[in-house]
């Protein structure tokens, strides 16, 4: 499976940004997903992830409030709705398919990545 995410751009603070992460096919649909960002010089941190049947979901502090992730595994895609947006929210955004019986949030934990998209939010 191929992953790619689209959607980002440029926003000022308090606007709003929807990204989609997009699947190459049919076997995305067994698989939790999560989105990390990577800010400049900084590590790649967990933002958001969903289960495969998008029952579950779990976020970062940082963003819990603010961001909804959820699925639609008819149409092979996970959604990254980003609300009330700060300029620390600002990065490259990537989405990744999530290896079984693993956790969330170490970046070790998956095994397919797509090609990142960049949000910056202005202030």
């Amino acid at each position: 499976v191929q992953l790619q995410a689209f959607g980002g751009g440029l926003v000022q603070a308090g606007g709003s940004l929807r990204l989609s992460c997009a699947a190459s096919r049919r076997s995305f649909g067994s698989s939790s997903i999560s989105w990390f960002r990577q800010a400049p010089g900084k590590e790649r941190e967990f933002v958001a992830g969903v289960s495969w049947s998008g029952t579950n979901t779990l976020y970062d502090d940082s963003v819990k409030g603010r961001f909804t992730i959820s699925r639609d595994n008819t149409e092979n895609t996970v959604y990254l709705q980003m609300n009330s947006l700060k300029p620390e929210d600002t990065g490259v955004y990537y989405c990744a398919r999530k290896r079984p019986s693993t956790g969330y949030w170490s970046s070790d934990s998956y095994d397919v990545w797509g090609q990142g998209t960049l949000v910056t939010v202005s202030s």
